[in-house]
């Protein structure tokens, strides 16, 4: 939804006060919204369980009482109950602010006073959309990852090795608490893996999982990324944007290289992990976020935080529980397994049925590794493009570093030769058939076809 505009939303208004459906329901029809009314809780959830409302306007009082809440407050745990991804919008009295601050903090998304300005109130309900919108999408990506993800690794981690049956095993201990966790280990063992893990065997692995790379956002883009950001709150601000803690509100948070996060954002960063509450940028209303917060990076914060580049307080805060992962050479019972798996992989993705020979499996185990368990995978994967239809060798696998004289490797070849070989043999595999190659090698049509242009590759 790019719009507050959408005639397949319904909003449900709950009111005991005719006059005031009817007013809601006229403003929100001319918006070109769907409109249902209630005049009683019990109505309301009736419509609940019969239609698909994509958020609830309700009334905090009713006829039990007229001041306290108590029926607002009951109407709205049951329906976080029946769904707690719905925007719910209280309607207060004016001047109730107590109350109004209730009910956001047993789950409603925000809160209009009556009288209400109409202005105010169609900008609550297209912004409370569009944020049900972006999570709904950033939870459709995420469960279509994951099951390509899980797809193309199956059985999970591969932990041949103690050391990582130990790590797996603390980790599953602590998925299940909320307390922050901090994983740390070299570049490419596998960090971001070990996060989408603990999600899974978390209490909220049903909800979304969000990453940021925290080291890949501009200084100056920080808070919009975060925060969010209102309408018009910088020049290309053109609508309203959920932050990526309003994103995760729910589930998980993975604050990718966290040790990259300049001096000044991370007092910004403290400041909600503490509290749960942020502002978007140009806006003065205060949000709240429940997120599980897991944190990785290759860097020793410990001894950034004695150089004075991190603050003490946001590291303790981000390792109540720290995951250390061994690098691919501390764990050597990993490697062929993990060097089978990705042929798999591979043999799948390129629709080939290569082996490695005994001299490959030699070469991957005497191979230290130093990009880990990425290096590893990326090497299968040119492997199994320069190998054609023979058995996988030692000079297929190209490790730097291994002598020549000892595996028979041919010498390193540049970039754009490696790929310009890459393209020409999946084309003939796929015996000139540009879409399929384009496929298997992860292009569009027009960037194979730009490559096939800039080396002079022919094709039938």
């Amino acid at each position: 939804m790019t719009s507050g505009r959408a005639e397949s939303a319904t909003i449900l208004v709950v009111d005991d006060q005719a006059d005031v459906r009817e007013a809601v329901s006229l403003l929100l029809a001319d918006e070109g919204y769907s409109v249902l009314g209630a005049a009683a809780p019990q109505g309301a959830l009736a419509l609940l369980q019969d239609q698909p409302v994509a958020l609830v306007l309700f009334d905090m009082n009713y006829s039990r009482d007229t001041t306290s809440g108590r029926e607002g407050l009951e109407l709205l745990a049951v329906m976080r109950a029946l769904d707690k991804h719905r925007p719910l919008v209280a309607m207060t009295a004016w001047g109730s602010i107590d109350l109004a601050v209730q009910a956001l903090q047993q789950g409603a998304a925000d809160f209009v006073e009556k009288p209400w300005d109409n202005n105010r109130l169609l900008t609550i309900i297209r912004t409370q959309l569009e944020r049900s919108a972006a999570v709904e999408r950033a939870r459709r990506v995420g469960r279509a990852a994951a099951l390509e993800r899980a797809d193309k690794s199956p059985g999970g981690i591969v932990a041949e090795a103690e050391s990582m049956r130990r790590l797996l095993d603390m980790t599953r201990r602590v998925a299940d608490s909320d307390a922050p966790i901090l994983i740390t280990g070299e570049n490419g063992v596998g960090k971001g893996l070990l996060a989408e893990q603990i999600h899974r065997w978390s209490p909220v692995a049903d909800e979304v999982f969000i990453t940021v790379n925290m080291g890949a956002i501009p200084e100056s883009l920080f808070e919009a990324e975060m925060f969010g950001h209102a309408k018009g709150a910088f020049t290309d601000a053109r609508e309203a944007r959920a932050g990526r803690f309003e994103l995760a509100d729910g589930g998980t948070l993975f604050l990718d290289e966290v040790g990259n996060l300049p001096a000044a954002q991370q007092a910004k960063l403290l400041h909600v992990l503490e509290t749960g509450e942020f502002e978007r940028i140009g806006e003065t209303r205060t949000r709240h976020a429940r997120v599980r917060v897991i944190a990785a990076t290759n860097a020793d914060l410990q001894a950034m935080v004695e150089a004075g580049e991190f603050r003490r307080d946001l590291y303790f805060r981000l390792n109540t529980i720290e995951l250390r992962i061994p690098p691919l050479s501390e764990r050597p019972a990993d490697v062929l397994p993990l060097a089978e798996r990705f042929l798999s992989i591979q043999n799948r993705k390129y629709a080939r049925s290569l082996a490695f020979s005994d001299a490959a499996l030699k070469a991957l185990r005497e191979h230290e590794w130093p990009g880990n368990v990425r290096e590893l995978a990326h090497a299968v994967e040119r492997a199994v493009l320069l190998a054609g239809d023979q058995s996988i060798q030692p000079e297929h696998l190209m490790l730097v570093g291994q002598s020549p004289s000892a595996t028979g490797a041919q010498p390193i070849v540049a970039l754009e030769d490696l790929e310009r070989q890459m393209i020409e043999r999946a084309l003939n595999h796929f015996e000139g058939d540009v879409l399929h190659t384009a496929e298997a090698l992860g292009l569009s049509r027009s960037a194979l076809y730009r490559r096939l242009e800039k080396y002079g590759i022919k094709t039938a």
